[in-house]
């Protein structure tokens, strides 16, 4: 027994050991920016781009200088980008748009005193031989003409003229441009890795990722033969400081929100945590850079095997569980992960096949049904199983088994959550407040995915299907572009990511089901009033324990319903049957029977419904 716990305690060292070393490594090496780094990140642009670049970065001195920091180097990089476009703008001005001194010479004719009187003619005086020059001006700046606009101070049609002739300068140059955004940035600070962890990431992998796993398991099989007995016990959840919000649990929530932040928004700073995984990457492609959303996807795998493995150990005495488990292991590694690497080696859009709309946000934007069409025949296919799948699949098997054949047994979220989430399940809030809130948010939420996809879906029907009435990307005054943008930035990022995950040790490992999933919601309406899914009580054997509503994940007081001998029929309800599992007088039953006698309330027998002494004297 000593043993064990001395092995137990050394595997929790050497994976705090590696989580430290992770985080580590976001400091080791530097960064240099070399012709080569541009020539390879813009493999794709023309050699007026590249040669540009280089000659923008020998004149602020950044070429092949080494800097350690990160935070310094990606200043470095977006100083570089804007004025990169700034010289170029300048250039192509001078070739295609207007000079400073065409410029000048319309402010003179079109300036008299106090007054502005700029029109056709003028600009026709300014260009005698340029028709296209003049039609093009006329276009953009029409509306300015005296007559149409008045303007109080010469000063405000200044400002008016140079901002639409900056607009024009800029699309003409819009394809030599290289934004400054996060994409360019990564790319361009990840290939200018250099030092320990450019030419040692195998090592490193390791030293993170493998001694994580060894840990983790570590501690968790020395578990399995320190508590031989199989069944769910407390074991002091609400004493730990890692499962009830204690130091422990504010370090890990904060790692985690941290983390969700630098992936979805700069993922340039976490250019070495790529850099890691490359080699896992070269299994699929060789020589391949790893993207942030690759590293994402290892650590995702990662966290649910090991954690799985706990799953597995933890409910070893409950056959449901384990299947439960295996499946969301299957569909998450084989679906979520491989399939989504291997189908673009074939020229395939790498979609997660099983992610249904609306948590599949994109499923309707122009670029995402244009990938599909142009794969041919397998991705029209693609495309027609993602409709089937949402539209026809979800409802019928809703029907069939409740939310939980999706929910608790394929989508990736509801994996993540009961593998990784699971020791922090008894956080979540069990009263009526939290319930009205769940309400409040996870409907207007569905409301809210449901008029984005038909004001995108509109815009795409435009772009692809019937191109000659591609014009303004709006439907009743809503921008497709905009409102996609908005819902992907806050439910997309913010609630399934930021607080979805990262709020586990806070709000418990169901917060983004819960209060915030569009498809949670779609299905559960339908759980609620059209299924064959229940989970069924025996009032008489229940002894109050409360085991079932402390591990409820979803917030249902299950123990309300178990005293009453009443079925529990709740929109909210995943099926995860933990309640089930860590009852000890199997109270609870997990069912798919007929609709009649679902729901029934009305049917409870409660001793202040009746006088029991008619009771007695009926007999």
């Amino acid at each position: 027994m000593k043993i064990l716990k001395t092995l137990r305690l050394l595997g929790l060292v050497v994976f705090i050991a590696s989580i430290l070393v992770f985080i580590a490594t976001l400091f080791i090496g530097g960064y240099a920016l070399t012709e080569k780094t541009i020539e390879t990140v813009f493999s794709s642009k023309t050699d007026y781009v590249t040669t540009t670049l280089k000659e923008v970065a020998q004149e602020k001195e950044i070429l092949n200088k080494e800097i350690d920091n990160v935070f310094v180097f990606t200043n470095e990089i977006e100083s570089l980008l804007e004025s990169y476009n700034t010289k170029v703008t300048a250039a192509i001005a001078k070739e295609k748009g207007l000079s400073e001194e065409e410029i000048n010479q319309i402010f003179k004719q079109s300036i008299q005193g106090d007054a502005v009187v700029y029109s056709k003619e003028i600009l026709q005086n300014v260009f005698p031989n340029d028709a296209a020059k003049v039609k093009l001006l006329d276009e953009a700046t029409n509306w300015m003409y005296v007559g149409t606009k008045k303007y109080e101070k010469p000063a405000d049609f200044k400002n008016d003229f140079t901002s639409k002739i900056s607009d024009i300068n800029r699309n003409n140059a819009q394809e030599y441009l290289l934004y400054p955004n996060k994409y360019t940035k990564f790319d361009l600070v990840k290939a200018s890795i250099v030092g320990a962890l450019q030419e040692n990431n195998t090592l490193y992998l390791f030293l993170t990722f493998g001694l994580g796993i060894i840990g983790s398991l570590m501690f968790i099989l020395t578990g399995l033969f320190l508590e031989p007995i199989p069944g769910i016990k407390n074991n002091g959840i609400y004493l730990s400081e890692a499962t009830n919000r204690g130091w422990v649990a504010l370090f890990v929530f904060t790692f985690l929100v941290s983390f969700y932040i630098l992936l979805y928004f700069y993922p340039f700073y976490i250019v070495n945590w790529t850099r890691i995984v490359d080699p896992l990457k070269g299994i699929f492609i060789k020589g391949a850079s790893a993207s942030q959303w690759f590293l994402y996807g290892i650590l995702y795998c990662v966290s649910m095997i090991v954690m799985g493995v706990r799953m597995f150990i933890k409910y070893r005495h409950n056959t449901y569980q384990i299947v439960r488990t295996a499946s969301v292991l299957f569909f998450q590694i084989i679906f979520a992960f491989l399939l989504v690497e291997i189908l673009p080696l074939f020229d395939l859009p790498g979609v997660d096949l099983k992610n249904a709309w609306p948590l599949d946000y994109n499923f309707v934007t122009d670029w995402n049904v244009k990938k599909h069409l142009e794969a041919g025949h397998l991705g029209k296919f693609m495309l027609v199983w993602g409709v089937v799948l949402s539209l026809i699949v979800v409802p019928v098997m809703v029907y069939l088994y409740g939310k939980r054949w999706y929910c608790s047994w394929v989508c990736g979220c509801g994996g993540l959550a009961e593998t990784l989430g699971d020791p922090y399940r008894q956080l979540s809030d069990k009263r009526l407040i939290a319930w009205k809130i769940e309400r409040w948010t996870i409907y207007p939420i569905l409301i809210f995915a449901i008029i984005m996809t038909v004001v995108v879906g509109y815009n795409t029907y435009n772009i692809v299907y019937n191109p000659s009435n591609v014009g303004d990307s709006t439907l009743f005054g809503i921008n497709a572009y905009k409102i996609n943008e908005i819902y992907g930035f806050l439910i997309g990022s913010i609630f399934a990511g930021v607080i979805g995950t990262g709020f586990y040790p806070i709000l418990g490992n169901r917060s983004w089901c819960r209060f915030g999933c569009p498809l949670a919601a779609y299905m559960g309406i339908i759980q609620r009033f059209k299924s064959r899914f229940r989970i069924t009580t025996n009032g008489g054997q229940c002894i109050s324990c409360g085991n079932c509503s402390t591990y409820c994940e979803q917030g249902i007081d299950v123990r309300a319903y178990a005293q009453k001998g009443e079925n529990i029929v709740r929109a909210s309800c995943v099926g995860c049957g933990v309640c089930a599992a860590v009852c000890p007088r199997g109270v609870l039953k997990l069912e798919n029977s007929s609709e009649k006698g679902r729901i029934n309330p009305n049917e409870i027998l409660l001793g202040n419904d009746l006088d029991l002494m008619d009771l007695v004297n009926q007999k």
